[in-house]
Formats: structure tokens, C-alpha cells, sequence
């Protein structure tokens, strides 16, 4: 190995010192690179975080379409309302509901569907069969769920409650047991019970059924059934002549649009001719009548925002069975008993699930 003096010492430390400045540099370049392209990252992670937090999520649009009147329905469009909270939709951020109403107008419901369709609502939520119908007619393509309906095979809005097909499914309020529990608590409340008058609209959808179920029952119980037509609100009281005159010792209401409208009428009539009556929603005992025993029309209306959650996740509504009615009350009203010379016997009580 060559002795190096002194001079080409110098040379080569100070040559040595250069190269290791350099790798320094080099070095704290690479690390101070690094972390500006970590930080890079961290902004556009959190950037575009933040950009898809500002950005409104999709409003769902859900139309309602009720034959009758707000009023009428109040307690049903919050039961509806209700089970949409507590499958964590909120109105204004997630979904917004559009509520059409006929007003007892039936004719205007054709209308109030395309007004619906025209919106482009995700969903079409329908109140009795007439507004199925009108629904099912302005489209064939926007799902539309039943809260109610007596008979969905028999009105051709379903192939079958397992299978609907097409774009209607739902819930129904077919329970033939009702009405012989219905005339089992007249019955119990009229013991010499022998002629039930019954009140129903043979246009409506579902008045055959019910009026052969109706006829099965009383049969059952060796009562007499005498049927009044209402086709007209101003048959009301024409019914209520014939049914005394017919010396009718009950009177029994039918599901029918054209008598929900007009419950305090009803009530009044009843009390005028003395006259037990039974219904079929609990409405007509809050407005004065004597006692209804039905499906709860509230708990349809909870379970119909199930429905409309699957369908807004992807669920085709052919796909989705109709569900028949779990839930059935019995709801009295005392007040009205005494005003017609009644005792409600302890054994009908007990079983109310609601006395007013």
C-alpha cells in the first residue's frame, strides 16, 4: 500500500467529508419529501371526507294517497310517520312524504295518483282499495304499497298474497273470523239478539266478501241478516228508517268508504233510534258510536313503512308477501251505552282494549 504524505492526506479528507455532506443532504431530502407526500395524503383523505359530508344525501319521495279527509286520518298518518322514525328516517333529511287527499271525492283520486307519478315519488303508499286502484292505473313501474285492503287478490291488485308480482304488495285486513266476532260481542251485549241490519256499499271493493263472511257467521248464530245499500251519503238515514221498521234489534257497519266520512251522522242516528252498533274502526266509537271490534288499522300502518323501507333498499315489491292483519281491539264507549238504556255485561269489558 503507497505512504501518502501529508498534503494528499488533506486532499482525501476533505474529498471524504464532501461525500458524506452529500449522502446527508441527499437523505434529509428523501425524509422531508416523505412527509410532504404523507401530508399530501392526510388533506386529500380528510378533503374529500369532507366534501362527501357536505354533499345532500338522496331525499326519498313518498306519495300517500288517502280517499277521505286529514281529519279522518290523522292517527293513521302518524302511525305511518312513526314507523318511519324508527327505521331512522327523518322528514326533511332523508325522506319527504307528499299526502294527497280525496276528500270523500273518490273521483278526484285518478287524479291525485298522476299528480303523484308527475312527482316522481319513490314509493306510492294507498289507503283502501279505491286508491289502489287508481294508483295501480297511473303506474305500471313506481311501487306502490297497500296499507289496507280487504280482499288484494279478489280486486286483481296481487297474483297471491305469497307472491304479488307486478308492483303493488302490501297489507291486508282479510281475517274471516271478524266478522263472527263481531256478532259474537252483539251477542253478548243483546242476548235476545234474532235481526242484525248491515250497512255496506255493494260498489265497494271488498263488500262481497265481507257480506258472504258476514252471512257465514250469522248463520252460525241463528241471526237474521237484513242488508241496506249505501250508495249514496243521503242513503244514510233511509237505511236507518228501514232497519226500524224492520224491527232490526243491532246494527253492524261494514268496511265502506262512503260511510267513514260520515261517522257523527251515523252515531246520531243510531242514538235517535236506540239502536246497538257495531263497526269496523274504532273512529266511529270516538265519535260517539257504541263499539267496534276491527283489525288496528294503526298497527297496518306501522307495519306499511316496513314495506317502504325494503323497497328504498332494493326490494322489488313482487317480491314481497302480503301480510295479513296480528293485531285486532276491541273499543267500547260506556257514554254511549247508557244513553241507550245498555249494559255492557263484565265479561265484554274485561275484554275491551279500550273504554271510553
Amino acid at each position: 500500500m503507497p505512504i501518502l504524505d501529508s498534503g494528499e492526506k488533506q486532499i482525501l479528507e476533505r474529498i471524504g467529508m464532501r461525500s458524506s455532506s452529500s449522502r446527508s443532504h441527499n437523505l434529509k431530502s428523501k425524509i422531508q419529501n416523505l412527509k410532504l407526500a404523507g401530508f399530501l395524503a392526510v388533506f386529500l383523505v380528510v378533503g374529500v371526507g369532507l366534501a362527501q359530508a357536505q354533499q345532500p344525501k338522496k331525499l326519498s319521495r313518498i306519495g300517500i294517497l288517502f280517499g277521505s279527509t286529514p281529519s279522518a286520518n290523522s292517527r293513521r298518518i302518524e302511525a305511518f310517520r312513526q314507523g318511519m322514525r324508527e327505521l331512522g328516517y327523518v322528514e326533511g333529511k332523508n325522506i319527504v312524504i307528499e299526502s294527497r287527499y280525496a276528500e270523500g271525492k273518490f273521483d278526484r283520486l285518478p287524479d291525485l295518483a298522476a299528480e303523484l307519478v308527475r312527482l316522481k315519488v319513490d314509493v306510492i303508499v294507498t289507503c283502501g282499495p279505491v286508491a289502489t286502484r287508481s294508483a295501480k292505473e297511473a303506474t305500471a313501474t313506481i311501487p306502490i304499497v297497500m296499507a289496507f285492503d280487504s280482499d288484494p287478490v279478489g280486486n286483481g291488485f296481487v297474483a297471491s298474497l305469497a307472491r304479488p308480482g307486478g308492483n303493488i304488495t302490501g297489507l291486508s285486513t282479510l281475517a274471516p273470523e271478524l266478522s263472527g266476532k263481531q256478532l259474537e260481542f252483539l251477542k253478548e251485549i243483546v242476548p235476545k239478539l234474532s235481526r242484525v241490519a248491515v250497512l255496506g256499499t255493494s260498489t265497494w271493493p271488498g263488500n262481497a266478501q265481507l257480506v258472504k263472511e258476514t252471512e257465514l257467521a250469522a248463520g252460525a248464530f241463528g241471526v237474521k241478516l237484513q242488508y241496506l245499500d249505501i250508495l249514496d251519503p243521503k242513503d244514510i238515514e233511509t237505511a236507518f228508517r228501514a232497519a226500524t221498521k224492520a224491527r232490526a234489534d243491532a246494527l253492524l257497519v261494514l268496511v265502506s268508504g262512503v260511510l267513514a266520512d260520515h261517522r257523527t251522522q251515523i252515531a246520531n242516528l243510531a242514538l235517535k233510534s236506540r239502536l246497538p252498533v257495531t263497526y269496523y274502526r274504532r273512529e266511529y266509537v270516538e265519535d260517539g258510536g257504541l263499539m267496534s271490534y276491527s283489525v288496528s288499522y294503526t298497527d297496518l300502518d306501522r307495519r306499511a313503512a316496513t314495506y317502504v323501507d325494503k323497497i328504498l333498499k332494493g326490494a322489488k315489491p313482487g317480491d314481497l308477501p302480503v301480510e295479513q292483519p296480528t293485531k285486532f281491539e276491541l273499543v267500547i264507549n260506556l257514554k254511549t251505552a247508557k244513553q241507550i238504556g245498555l249494559t255492557i255485561p263484565q265479561s265484554v269489558l274485561y275484554r275491551a282494549d279500550k273504554i271510553i
